[in-house]
């Protein structure tokens, strides 16, 4: 529809394809590995792992990019990482947030985080280097966000026998399973166990997704991936409260911890040196 509409034109969709494919690849690892701990670890704790993304973007930005960073940015990002270990790590063992959990998760949700900000660094790449490519036309984020999420939904399918192994699943038994998870979808007066909400939660969630997708990718556009990461990572506090809630759908609230609680205000206190460290014209930007 954008392309006939004449805002997609024939040279933005003959860019090169390659790098749509390594952000596939990295974005299908990201899922893979952050939705296998998100299973194995408790609410709060997730958004919390997941502030490490902005520590792997400064080192991909600065290796991929090029890009520079004050004294004041990289402690930022330091306290962000000191954060996330104050917060999952400290106190006695009744304390910590992650006790009675296996060290692996955490790590492997850390690793996904890895993923995903890679990806985010091809994307915002791509957008830099359109501009030289196209003489100084706008490249539509549609086009990214579409062959992005196109060849993730490949290699999703692809990892998919992995991924089924890691739950216990021989391989034979995918389609039956996929079959089976089909039938959840469209759970509609059935009440199935562990089909509970399908398919509106389902529905409401790749509509919520897609728009988070397409207003976060305009972000990294117009400014850059690390200025994208510090907006979504306002989110964080509200995040950690409210999966500590014993909400609908959701297992059984967990309680915030002190430590929890001053790690995140940490991790908050770093955004906001970094924040305050840019340069004044970048920062009006």
């Amino acid at each position: 529809m954008r392309y006939r509409a004449g805002i997609v034109t024939g040279e933005m969709i003959g860019l090169p394809k390659s790098r749509f494919v390594a952000i596939g690849i990295l974005e299908a690892l990201g899922v893979a590995t952050g939705m296998s701990a998100a299973a194995m670890l408790p609410g709060p704790a997730i958004p919390i792992l997941s502030q490490t993304f902005l520590v792997w973007q400064l080192a991909f930005s600065a290796l991929l990019l090029g890009r520079r960073y004050s004294f004041k940015q990289i402690t930022g990002c330091m306290l962000v990482a000191f954060g996330v270990v104050v917060a999952v790590a400290s106190g006695s063992s009744a304390d910590q947030m992650l006790s009675g959990f296996e060290f692996i998760w955490p790590a492997v949700m850390i690793i996904s985080s890895a993923f995903q900000a890679g990806a985010s660094i091809i994307k915002e790449f791509i957008f830099v280097d359109a501009a030289k490519r196209l003489k100084g036309k706008s490249l539509d984020i549609f086009v990214v966000n579409s062959f992005g999420s196109g060849f993730q939904a490949l290699f999703v399918l692809l990892l998919l026998p992995l991924l089924s192994n890691l739950k216990g699943i021989p391989f034979a038994q995918l389609p039956s399973y996929m079959k089976s998870g089909a039938g959840c979808l469209v759970n509609i007066g059935r009440n199935i166990p562990g089909c509970n909400g399908a398919p509106l939660l389902p529905l409401l969630y790749v509509t919520m997704n897609m728009a988070f997708n397409v207003s976060l990718l305009n972000l990294v556009k117009i400014s850059s991936a690390v200025v994208a990461s510090l907006a979504v990572m306002l989110s964080v506090p509200i995040s950690i409260y409210v999966l500590s809630l014993p909400l609908p759908y959701l297992p059984e609230g967990a309680s915030l911890s002190p430590f929890f609680l001053l790690g995140s205000m940490i991790l908050i206190l770093g955004l906001v040196l970094y924040n305050v460290a840019r340069p004044v014209k970048q920062a009006s930007n």
